[in-house]
């Protein structure tokens, strides 16, 4: 077996433990080669791939995955053999023609592969689907206990217990959040218009629908919410978010339900806040009874532009990566996994929440990373007071519209 990986330390030690392992996956020939985000839950499914013999694997874990994998997968042959995907990462693939059906895989090496994890496209198998995901609301249980304050619910609400933090002198910016400019900014756009009830484009459409007071009411709400943020938010990703926390710099943050067993764990923070880090439901806003978050799925993939065998190779070291076989004491609490045989842990209860509260899943249109991205290119100038609401909107809509009617989704 041999293994390159392109990630963290803490991924290492994973493969490390699967080499060691006795390998029940066994296959003949081929080449893997996966790329996806770098967070646990999928640095556990690459070292689980690692552990099938008679195939060579690579992984490249990193938080430019996005950026990375259409181009990497466009290639003939291409240069990764899988991307693990999400909601919405899976139609710029799709789009580009870069990934195949999977359905003849699933019936020659997926049978035991449930059908709830079948991600179906235009009547095909695209992708393999392995848990669950979902922002929802991090807490500092000691910090709102010290102010005397329960649990926000809501938005309003975190706005007045970041208020009381402050101004009891225990953090001068205890909010924070994946805020960095482009994809996770849009993304934070998208969960909060959602939460004011807002619809993305017209019912049966491609024509955007977010020009209107409830688009003013999110930019609104995300430019309060930056007042008890550290001033370099523009530039924090989720990895950067989660430092902030680890630091003991933040007491309240939406983030995603695959980072809690991170900031949970007694690696990177002092015991006061992990011991005090804990979860709950996504935030409401407003008066829509909508929960400010998007339900999400994260899958893996097969490129379209390799051989066959390549394509066997790594269908099957990903089928086996997210079989029973991964879960352990260890990996269980990682996610809100979809595989068989999983038992909910503390850390996933923010996001079963999610799933119980209605929270809407990431739209699947050919057309929504147009949106994503037109909101993540042109939000921070109102954030920044270049721009006011409405001004930044009407450029959202016209970047929108002239890359929808470039591909011909809108005349």
């Amino acid at each position: 077996m041999n293994i390159i990986l392109k990630t963290t330390a803490a991924a290492c030690a994973l493969i490390a433990a699967a080499s060691a392992a006795t390998a029940e996956c066994s296959i003949d020939g081929g080449r893997v080669n996966i790329i996806g985000n770098e967070f646990p839950a999928i640095q556990t499914v690459a070292a689980a791939a690692a552990e099938c013999t008679g195939v060579t694997v690579e992984a490249n874990l990193t938080a430019d995955h996005q950026t990375l994998n259409v181009a990497g997968m466009s290639g003939n042959p291409a240069e990764y053999t899988s991307a693990i995907v999400a909601n919405s990462s899976i139609v710029a693939l799709i789009n580009e023609d870069v990934i195949r059906p999977l359905d003849e895989l699933v019936a020659e090496y997926g049978k035991d592969i449930p059908q709830r994890q079948l991600i179906t496209v235009g009547g095909k198998v695209m992708a393999v689907a392995f848990m669950a995901n979902a922002q929802t609301l991090t807490y500092r249980a000691d910090v709102l206990e010290e102010v005397g304050l329960d649990v926000p619910t809501t938005y309003e609400e975190v706005l007045v217990a970041a208020e009381a933090i402050r101004a009891a002198g225990i953090m001068e910016n205890p909010v924070g959040g994946p805020y960095a400019a482009g994809w996770n900014l849009a993304q934070e756009f998208n969960n909060m218009y959602l939460g004011h009830g807002g619809e993305f484009f017209e019912p049966g459409t491609a024509k955007i629908s977010i020009n209107n007071e409830k688009g003013v009411a999110t930019l609104e709400m995300m430019k309060a919410l930056t007042e008890y943020m550290n001033p370099d938010y523009l530039t924090h990703d989720s990895n950067g978010t989660s430092a902030e926390w680890e630091a003991g710099n933040v007491a309240l943050m939406h983030m995603w339900g695959s980072r809690a067993q991170v900031l949970m764990d007694d690696e990177g923070s002092e015991p006061q806040v992990y011991e005090n880090t804990k979860v709950a439901a996504p935030l409401m806003v407003g008066d829509s009874g909508v929960p400010a978050s998007t339900l999400w799925w994260d899958g893996w993939t097969v490129a379209k532009n390799i051989s066959d065998e390549d394509a066997a190779a790594t269908f099957q070291a990903l089928a086996y990566a997210v079989s029973p076989q991964t879960l352990n004491d260890t990996t269980m609490n990682q996610a809100v996994w979809l595989i068989d045989g999983y038992e909910p842990a503390p850390v996933s209860e923010g996001v079963l929440a999610a799933v119980a509260s209605g929270t809407k899943p990431y739209p699947m249109l050919p057309y929504m990373g147009l949106l994503h991205t037109a909101s993540g290119d042109n939000i921070a100038d109102f954030l920044t007071g270049k721009e006011s609401a409405e001004q930044t909107l009407a450029d959202i809509e016209a970047a929108y519209n002239a890359a929808a009617k470039e591909q011909g989704y809108i005349q």
